[in-house]
C-alpha cells in the first residue's frame, strides 16, 4: 500500500509518496517519490505576517500537481501539514481554504509541538539504541524542533521560533535566541553521552559534505569547520564551488549555524542523520493508523 505526505515548510513544499511493505517479520517503507517545490513562504510571513496572492497562487498549483502525483501513484491515503509560515501567517486559515477550495486537499495547521511529536513518530532513537540518550533537532525555515529521548522514554518535546529562513532575514530575536540557549542548556546537562539526530534538508546536505559520501554521522568538529568554510563564501560561490542549489547556498549557512550551537550547548559530539523528517513521519502516522483500524474489524 502506498501513503503520501505533504508538507508545507516555510522555505519549501514537499511531497513524499512512500510505498509500505509488510512481511511476516518486518514492515519495510519505499519511498517511491520526493518532489520539492522551493516556494519560501517565510519570506512574506516573517515581514508582513501574511501570505501574498502571488504566493498563495503559487502554492495551490503546486498542491493541485501533488494532487494529481497523488492519484497517478494511487495512493491508500494522504495527509498534508502546514508548519510556521502558515501559522504566524494572518492569513493562514485564508489560504488553507483556498487550497481546499481548488484542489480538495486540507491542510492541518499544526502548532511547533505537534511537529516536533510528528518528527519523532520515525522512532529513530529506538533503531540505534533504545536505552541512549538523543536529542532530535530539526532545523525549518521558521522554526527548530527538540525532543529529548533518554531513558526509554520522550522526557520533552518543544519548539523555537529560530529556523534558517528567518535567521537569513533577521527575524530571530535576541531574546528568542538566548531563551532558544538557554533552554538546551539546562534541559540537556544532565544526560549522558547524549547524541543528536539530526533531521532536515540543510543537515542532509551538510553530513554528505563532511564526507564526500552519503554519510550518516556529522561530529560537531565537522559541523563546525563546515559552517566557517561557507560563511566565508560568497553566495555565489556556495552555488559553484560546492554545487548547492540556489534555494540551499543561501539558507545552509544560518541552518549550520544552528545545529552547531545546539551541538555546542548540550554538549555533542556526535550527530546521527538518518535522512529522515516530517513527511516520513506522517508516513508513519498514516501507517499507524491505518494498523489501528484493521485491529478494530478483526472480530473477536
Amino acid at each position: 500500500m502506498k501513503f503520501a505526505a505533504i508538507d508545507i515548510g516555510s522555505n519549501a513544499i514537499r511531497l513524499l509518496i512512500t510505498e509500505v511493505i509488510e512481511d511476516d517479520k518486518n514492515v519495510k517503507y519505499k519511498k517511491r517519490l520526493f518532489v520539492r517545490v522551493p516556494l519560501r513562504l517565510g519570506e512574506d510571513v516573517f515581514i508582513s505576517h501574511v501570505i501574498t496572492e502571488e504566493k498563495s497562487y503559487q502554492l495551490v498549483k503546486s498542491i493541485q500537481a501533488f494532487k494529481n502525483l497523488i492519484e497517478l501513484f494511487k495512493v491508500s491515503e494522504f495527509k498534508a501539514c502546514a508548519t510556521s509560515a502558515l501559522r504566524e501567517s494572518f492569513n493562514g486559515k485564508d489560504v488553507i481554504d483556498k487550497i481546499f477550495a481548488h484542489t480538495g486537499i486540507y491542510a492541518d495547521i499544526i502548532d511547533g509541538k505537534k511537529e516536533a511529536e510528528i518528527i519523532y513518530t520515525n522512532h529513530v532513537a529506538e533503531t540505534l539504541n533504545p536505552d541512549g540518550d538523543y536529542l532530535y533537532v530539526d532545523v525549518g525555515g521558521g522554526s527548530t524542533e527538540l525532543t529529548l529521548f533518554a531513558h526509554g522514554k520522550i522526557i520533552f518535546s518543544n519548539s523555537f521560533p529560530v529556523g534558517a529562513v528567518r535567521m537569513l532575514m533577521n527575524r530571530v530575536s535576541e531574546e528568542s535566541w538566548d531563551e532558544f540557549k538557554k533552554f538546551v542548556k539546562e534541559n540537556c546537562r544532565d544526560a549522558k553521552h547524549l547524541v543528536a539526530i539530526g533531521t532536515g534538508g540543510n543537515i542532509n546536505k551538510l553530513c554528505k559534505m563532511a564526507d564526500g559520501k552519503n554519510g550518516k554521522t556529522i561530529t560537531s568538529q565537522e559541523l563546525k569547520d563546515l559552517y566557517q568554510k561557507l560563511s566565508d563564501c560568497s553566495y555565489e560561490e556556495r552555488i559553484h564551488r560546492f554545487g548547492l542549489n540556489e534555494d540551499r547556498a543561501d539558507v545552509i549557512v544560518p541552518a549550520a549555524k544552528i545545529y552547531n550551537s545546539v551541538m555546542k550547548w548540550a554538549q555533542i559530539d556526535e550527530m546521527y542523520v538518518p535522512k529522515l523528517g516530517l513527511a516520513d513521519g506522517i508516513i508513519h502516522l498514516l501507517y499507524e493508523k491505518h494498523l489501528a483500524q484493521k485491529a478494530k474489524s478483526i472480530p473477536r
